[in-house]
């Protein structure tokens, strides 16, 4: 297409045509996913049993007419509620980022005229124009084209931009991705020349919609800790039923007092459900996620931080993860000898080298859209004082662009001061050598340096010049005399942070996976440049389509290069991995690369260079795109995992003495020591607090050092449960210990109760503080730095010496004040009581394995 006749002379579409195409197929964009009414997702939360059973305690509360615990109660499910639902809010926005991202502006011919609308509105058969700059609205087939060349990379994942041709009227339409195919996709950027276009696919038919298609039969995987918590809430709350049910039965038919039997099997319901156990899991998750934000990542859904710890294979994309997604121009090479730019710094170029800068430059086009051409003026601006392109006394006379019998494209230029016309040319090194019709030697002496660059990854372009004193310039630029130039060397550089990265994860028992649209060849040397293991295995998307499951099960135990793989191909890999128990994060920032996300355990996505559609298919963004930002919200994610493991274990232990001082009253005919309002007391104010001091304390400093934690091993094994019961069992012998003795040396019902009360209080404090760390002794735990450690520590004293000592308070929790001597009795008696576990950890016997 040398003229515009052609584009004046196609009439497209009427509107009335389109008009009916549209009401027929519908508006070019992906549908919303239907979303779901807030009325719809509080009903899912609130039929969440440890919901249930939150909301099923207040109710009987209220209906005993204990409004205090009743407000109390509901004031806690408001609070899981609300955190609940904001995160449900946030998670279902993925076909939204593609509906954006496919219904770009078009121009388009109706009746003979060129006319500028909507994405949304183009359908089958619309006749496109597409310019340098231009989104592609829909898929379509080109029907005129002049050095038409389009980045893809949303669609896979490569930057380079590939070629296009005019369509035979025989092919039929391809995949993405390679050179001079008449094919052009919805979401690829026009990065050269101009073209013609027919619409032939829109909306959900397109390559970008099947991608969408596949996200919507992705379902969300509910995460294994809290399918343990809730088999806990509801093993536990059976066994609150029961225990409740015996009590009211107990005191109805010994004491024949239904009402306190009533109240004593609620007391008794309330210290065993384990109602703080949703609370808390959400306090680490939200805490968390804040905390991994200051790592650059962003937590978008707070269940992939208990899977971090667990990761066991780390998936990345190449481009724009493990590279930079540029290109920068690395190596120079003519007269037989190579230079390398690796210092910016310097702007000092051998003189045999800046001829060929020169015109590499002339040969590249001054509206600059191409990143291989951006990055020769700037090298060019860099190390060339005076560039001849800039000078305005020169000016482009004739352009010979790319076609598909010669992959070069060509620059006549003239010089205003001088008859001469100066020849420029770059383009593929076979072509370039076919222009400056080589002899057989020094073409094989050139492919010979080519094989050697493209063995480090570079991509190559040749260069030729040429004089002419021509007044009619040929049709052809083969007609012309050029002498070969140089090759230049462009390669998409790794980020400074990945070896580090790479091998760090490898010390932490993470393998890692590189998954690349790229060729086996460059995929292998950026494998081996960051330190990925075996390098010289590798498997291609050919492979993967013709090879069994089965037998992919097996190979991808060891391949950890995967090349010229296509977005389906992907997910392939990433449930193969997970039939073989791995735990998958993925890191990728294409549209290519969300299903692949969304799918595996832990999917990353790049928040800078990332598109809207892998973000919101992620479970995490890297804010900074930094790789080694994912090894960090890795060691962060084990941190939360033992410190939430210790939380756990503190509630188990400190249910124990709550329960058993429900009960031991009753079997030994003393006053009853808990009201609802103590244990209320206790479980939503001490308790949540103490969560945040585990949930503050720093990792262990070999924590990068181990194997990923297993999976399938429960947080509760049998270890877990026998330290905190025996924890449990020793604060409850010395309480009950101690409020026998007040209540039978005389003291009043109120003293004895403030004994007890003060005891667990203290008790609760004190295993905070031993349970935050099962290696360190006190004295180094209370060293540590922990300031909300401390901060609970005073808040906890300052509350109970309200119940005690302010008569309103101490009124409404039927207390009395203590004597300074009280509180060293009990105070010697708590520290007795945890004496046995410091003596463990002083033998170093490490009851976390």
């Amino acid at each position: 297409m040398d003229n515009k006749t052609e584009i004046l002379q196609i009439q497209g579409l009427s509107e009335a045509e389109a008009v009916f195409l549209l009401k027929q197929n519908g508006f070019n964009e992906l549908p919303s996913q239907k979303k779901r009414s807030g009325f719809y997702m509080l009903f899912k939360i609130m039929s969440e049993p440890m919901i249930i059973l939150l909301i099923g305690a207040g109710v009987i509360y209220l209906f005993m007419g204990d409004i205090k615990d009743a407000l109390l109660l509901v004031f806690s499910v408001i609070i899981v509620i609300a955190i609940t639902f904001y995160q449900e809010r946030k998670t279902e926005k993925t076909l939204e980022a593609l509906k954006s991202l496919s219904s770009p502006r078009a121009l388009v011919i109706r009746d003979g005229v060129h006319k500028k609308i909507a994405g949304r509105d183009v359908v089958v058969g619309d006749i496109l124009i597409i310019h340098e700059g231009d989104r592609v609205p829909a898929d379509s087939v080109v029907i005129s084209c002049e050095n038409l060349s389009l980045d893809e990379s949303l669609l896979t994942g490569e930057p380079i931009p590939v070629r296009k041709i005019e369509w035979d009227e025989k092919m039929e339409i391809t995949r993405p991705g390679g050179d001079d195919l008449p094919f052009i996709y919805s979401g690829s950027l026009v990065t050269s020349g101009r073209g013609v276009a027919r619409v032939i696919y829109t909306g959900l038919n397109t390559e970008i919609g099947k991608i969408g298609k596949s996200l919507e039969s992705i379902k969300d995987e509910d995460t294994l800790l809290h399918k343990e918590t809730k088999k806990i809430v509801i093993t536990v709350a059976i066994i609150g039923i029961i225990l409740c049910a015996f009590v009211v039965a107990y005191y109805f038919m010994v004491k024949g007092n239904l009402v306190n039997g009533l109240l004593a099997g609620l007391t008794l319901s309330m210290a065993i459900l384990p109602e703080e156990f949703p609370l808390v899991l959400i306090i680490f998750m939200t805490l968390g996620a804040w905390r991994i934000s200051k790592r650059n990542v962003l937590t978008r859904r707070s269940a992939a931080i208990e899977m971090l710890g667990a990761a066991t294979v780390l998936c990345s994309d190449k481009t724009g993860t493990i590279t930079m997604n540029k290109m920068e121009l690395s190596v120079l090479y003519t007269n037989g000898k190579f230079y390398e730019l690796n210092d910016s710094t310097n702007t000092e170029l051998p003189d045999e080298f800046k001829n060929l800068l020169e015109y590499g430059v002339l040969s590249s086009q001054k509206d600059l859209f191409d990143p291989l051409e951006k990055e020769l003026y700037k090298i060019g601006n860099l190390y060339l004082k005076d560039l001849k392109s800039s000078n305005p006394d020169w000016s482009i006379v004739k352009e010979y662009p790319l076609s598909k019998e010669l992959l070069a494209l060509s620059h006549i230029w003239k010089d205003k001061n001088d008859n001469k016309l100066i020849l420029a040319s770059k383009g593929a090194p076979e072509a370039i050598l076919k222009l400056c019709h080589a002899d057989i030697n020094f073409k094989n002496e050139i492919l010979q340096k080519i094989k050697e660059m493209s063995d480090k990854g570079l991509r190559v372009l040749g260069v030729a010049k040429g004089i002419t004193t021509l007044e009619n310039l040929p049709e052809n630029q083969t007609d012309f005399e050029f002498e070969f130039v140089g090759l230049l060397g462009f390669i998409d550089p790794v980020r400074d942070t990945v070896p580090s990265a790479v091998k760090e994860s490898y010390m932490a028992g993470m393998r890692v996976i590189m998954i690349t649209g790229d060729y086996p060849g460059t995929a292998q040397f950026i494998g081996k440049q960051i330190g990925i293991k075996n390098t010289d295995e590798y498997l291609t998307g050919v492979d993967l389509e013709k090879m069994d499951p089965a037998l992919l099960k097996e190979k991808i135990k060891t391949v950890n290069i995967f090349a010229r793989v296509f977005p389906e191909q992907k997910l392939l890999i990433i449930n193969a991995l997970k039939e073989n128990d791995e735990i998958v994060a993925m890191t990728g920032d294409g549209v290519n690369d969300a299903p692949a996300l969304k799918t595996a355990h832990i999917g990353v996505a790049m928040g800078q260079r990332g598109t809207d559609v892998a973000r919101e298919a992620s479970s995490l963004v890297l804010l900074d795109d930094d790789f080694s930002s994912i090894v960090s919200a890795v060691r962060l994610g084990r941190r939360i995992y033992n410190n939430l493991k210790r939380a756990m274990g503190y509630l188990l232990a400190v249910h124990v003495p709550i329960a058993g001082m429900s009960v031991l009253p009753l079997v030994f005919n003393l006053p009853i020591v808990l009201f609802p309002a103590h244990v209320a007391f206790l479980e939503l104010i001490i308790d949540p607090a103490c969560s945040t001091v585990f949930e503050a304390e720093k990792e262990d400093a070999e924590i990068m050092n181990r194997p990923p934690r297993n999976l399938h091993q429960s947080m509760f094994n049998f270890k877990t449960v026998m330290v905190s019961v025996m924890q449990g069992l020793g604060i409850l012998l010395v309480t009950f210990a101690l409020y026998y003795f007040v209540i039978k040396n005389g003291r009043s019902e109120l003293e004895a109760r403030s004994f007890a009360f003060s005891t667990l209080v203290l008790s609760n404090l004190m295993l905070i503080i031993i349970n935050l760390s099962w290696v360190d002794n006190i004295y180094k735990i209370i060293t540590s730095g922990n300031k909300v450690l401390y901060m609970v520590f005073i808040g906890a004293l300052l509350s109970l010496m309200a119940v005690l000592y302010i008569p309103f308070m101490a009124d409404l929790f039927h207390m009395a004040p203590l004597y300074f001597s009280d509180f060293i009795l009990i105070g010697a008696s708590v520290v007795l009581s945890m004496m046995w576990f410091e003596i463990l950890k002083l033998f170093h016997i490490n009851l976390l394995k």
